[in-house]
């Protein structure tokens, strides 16, 4: 799981910085002005429009594959600190004073499982 774990966060940071260093290459709004005075982008790689629809359409992806990643790490994070606790009471006790018998077992605190407050009870 640990593995896994890595994986997704080196794939989240790799996106991540393909999507900022994507941000910094595209255009502002303000620069669509300097094209209308001849610095026009048509003799460019991608043509006169293509490339700003290539990297909104790349930015976009690296944004859902950072997301999906931060998803499955809060996801994989949760899902390893909800382990059931399989421990015993007895268990506990040994661990916690070895030759212990089940006698100080029955000291411990146990929950009741469907007790209803005292002011509830009263009402009802």
């Amino acid at each position: 799981m640990q593995v896994m774990m890595n994986i997704v966060l080196l794939v989240q940071l790799l996106s991540a910085l393909v999507m900022i260093g994507l941000v910094l290459v595209q255009h502002g709004k303000g620069a669509d002005m300097g094209a209308s005075f001849g610095s026009g982008a048509s003799g460019s790689l991608f043509g006169a429009t293509g490339s700003a629809n290539f990297l909104s359409r790349t930015t976009a992806v690296c944004a859902t594959v950072f997301f999906v990643c931060t998803l499955a790490l809060a996801y994989m994070a949760n899902h390893r600190a909800s382990a059931p606790a399989t421990d015993s009471a007895q268990t506990v006790l040994d661990r916690a004073a070895p030759g212990a018998d089940a006698a100080s077992a029955a000291a411990l605190p146990t929950a009741v499982p469907n007790a209803l407050p005292a002011a509830s009870a009263a009402s009802n």
